[in-house]
């Protein structure tokens, strides 16, 4: 940049109204489409503009974990003086911008003051005799239990997120708008007739006769029932009253005027009831 603003002082000063659109290119910036060559007097840049945090740490215990591991140091036996030295230091650089954070910062480096103040007393003994607990006991505690958690937490976040790492897979599936039911199955055919069957049992009667019944003529009974009507659900065609002969003929006519597609069976779904119409629309 230095070499190139070398270049520009040199011009001469005939060229000064054509500077602009002859070294566009080495240009330090633009404002509103202007190119702009030198950097404006008045212009403020804060101190700690460009001040890079290469370490972010969520808190006191965090910034001490990190100093134990990143050198190798034995959790259990913490250097006091390395460790608090090291963190007087970053302490020391973060009260200069934020003292609401420093503030917590400061507490802990106070504990470890005072850790490293018992460490240099002669041990005391406890009224057992026992010797006292190592003052590094809480702190220890604390470390792990953090450290755990936060391995905890790093665990969750590296499960697959939806967002994140997948998304949802939504497929659009064009159907018509006339629905269209299923065929109807012979066993539910055959359901259909069986209760039939039973219902006509329960009011038959005892009395024997004999009757000539064709099957030409109940499809034509069928067929008329049949006409002026949409739909007509299987049972309604048959006449209990009359006897299993007529039914069975009637279901025999039903069956011949499926087989001449002269009328449709259909059901909704499957166990739903059964329905019969015409296939075809009788001329008026």
């Amino acid at each position: 940049m230095s070499s190139e603003a070398g270049t520009l002082d040199a011009a001469p000063d005939g060229l000064d109204a054509v500077l602009p659109d002859v070294v566009d290119q080495v240009a330090l910036a633009r404002l509103y489409g202007e190119p702009l060559f030198d950097l404006p007097r008045d212009l403020y840049i804060p101190p700690d503009a460009l001040r890079v945090f290469l370490e972010a740490f969520e808190g006191p215990l965090d910034l001490l974990l990190y100093l134990i591991r990143k050198q190798n140091f034995n959790i259990l036996d913490i250097p006091m003086a390395a460790v608090t030295r090291q963190y007087l230091s970053y302490v020391d650089e973060i009260r200069a911008s934020n003292l609401e954070l420093a503030a917590e910062y400061l507490l802990m480096a106070a504990m470890l003051i005072e850790i490293k103040s018992r460490m240099l007393l002669p041990p005391k003994k406890t009224a057992e005799g026992e010797e006292a607990e190592d003052p590094r006991a809480e702190l220890v505690r604390r470390l792990l239990e953090y450290e755990q958690m936060k391995l905890a937490a790093q665990r969750l976040t590296d499960l697959p997120q939806y967002g994140r790492d997948f998304l949802r897979a939504q497929v659009y599936v064009e159907q018509a708008l006339q629905p269209r039911f299923p065929d109807v199955h012979v066993l539910d055919l055959q359901g259909a007739w069986r209760d039939i069957m039973k219902r006509a049992k329960l009011v038959q009667h005892h009395k024997i006769s004999r009757e000539e019944l064709s099957v030409r003529e109940h499809m034509s009974l069928v067929l008329r029932q049949l006409q002026g009507r949409r739909f007509v659900e299987f049972g309604e065609l048959f006449d209990p009253s009359r006897g299993q002969q007529v039914m069975v003929v009637t279901f025999i006519a039903m069956l011949e005027l499926a087989k001449e597609t002269l009328i449709e069976l259909t059901q909704a779904e499957a166990y739903a009831p059964i329905y019969v119409r015409l296939a075809y629309t009788p001329a008026s």
